[in-house]
């Protein structure tokens, strides 16, 4: 038989409302009450009706992640840090992949309404600002760098800073042929990691060379090792790589070592993004470690905020903490 807020409330010897209170929440009930009803609770194995919990309050109980890949195992972990974010709110979350194509992303996005989701995590790569829904349509928060002005949460590591930061590194261990792996100028994200690397060559008094510089229109491991090659075989070839991703680099890896080198002594190498396999790959890989959850948090947090009634305040710009971790890639073993 199913087991009402009724049944709970006289095992409890308390109050259908306080019951209510408990279930949903909410802080203002007494410790003694709270304790007596919890035990009800797990004593007859009552469960909310969420469904009907949502259609009280005109909500679906569903938020959207939109992503370019979720092969690529930055997108997959953050994918799994929202969902477990977004579940602590009481939201289940539907995931779509776009392929990173503007045509694919516009599509997810105007299929989305109150009527499917309540709110919506966006991680373009090539929206422009036409592309955005009109502000007070649907709550919607986006994620990561790629740069468009829009009036809308949003929510990213400083991308120019961290790029800058993982080259620094190499030039601070007196690589001076640094070369870099992912131009992609469809990408924002792309745009603002090679701003990072010539702000980290200008600061440590190397020239760019667009020689140095390889493209990259997927960000995939034979991409990258693709690239790597075709650096190793320039007549003055790097002595450093920085990979826009771990892929990239692991692909770079590879590479290198099929070529008879050594990574660090002939050629460092660093990535980004801390996937987990990172810190597995033989040699280990010095990469950028974006704060995935607090990413993820700051992220529900801020739709929350959006569904709950706060409408009209201005949008919210967070950037969210990054590290730089040193392996065996660039300190060797």
């Amino acid at each position: 038989m199913t087991v009402t807020l009724k049944d709970v409330a006289t095992l409890a010897g308390v109050s259908v409302k306080t019951v209510s209170n408990v279930v949903n929440g909410y802080a203002f009930v007494k410790p003694e009450n709270r304790r007596r009803v919890e035990e009800a609770l797990a004593a007859t194995g009552y469960r909310p009706n969420v469904g009907a919990r949502n259609l009280r309050r005109g909500r679906t109980g569903f938020l959207a992640l939109m992503v370019p890949e979720l092969s690529i195992p930055y997108f997959g972990e953050l994918a799994g840090l929202v969902i477990t974010a977004a579940q602590k709110r009481g939201w289940s979350v539907l995931i779509e992949q776009t392929q990173g194509t503007r045509s694919r992303e516009r599509e997810t996005l105007s299929s989305l309404g109150p009527h499917l989701v309540d709110g919506a995590l966006v991680h373009p790569e090539a929206l422009e600002a036409a592309d955005f829904p009109s502000p007070g349509e649907i709550p919607l928060v986006m994620l990561g760098e790629h740069a468009v002005d829009v009036p809308i949460d949003h929510v990213a590591i400083d991308n120019v800073l961290a790029a800058q930061t993982a080259v620094s590194h190499l030039a601070s261990l007196g690589r001076t042929r640094i070369a870099a792996i992912g131009r992609n100028p469809a990408r924002g994200t792309s745009s603002q990691r090679l701003a990072g690397y010539r702000a980290a060559l200008s600061l440590a008094g190397l020239s760019y060379s667009d020689a140095l510089v390889a493209p990259a229109e997927k960000w995939h491991r034979s991409v990258g090792a693709a690239a790597m090659r075709s650096l190793l075989a320039l007549p003055s070839p790097p002595d450093a790589v920085f990979c826009f991703n771990d892929l990239l680099a692991i692909g770079a890896l590879r590479a290198v070592a099929e070529l008879g080198l050594r990574v660090p002594e002939d050629v460092a190498i660093v990535g980004f993004d801390n996937n987990e396999e990172s810190a597995f790959s033989l040699p280990a890989l010095t990469t950028i470690a974006p704060d995935k959850t607090a990413l993820a948090e700051a992220a529900i947090d801020l739709v929350h905020r959006r569904i709950t009634g706060d409408k009209t305040s201005p949008a919210q710009d967070i950037q969210t903490p990054f590290a730089l971790e040193i392996r065996e890639s660039t300190k060797g073993r």
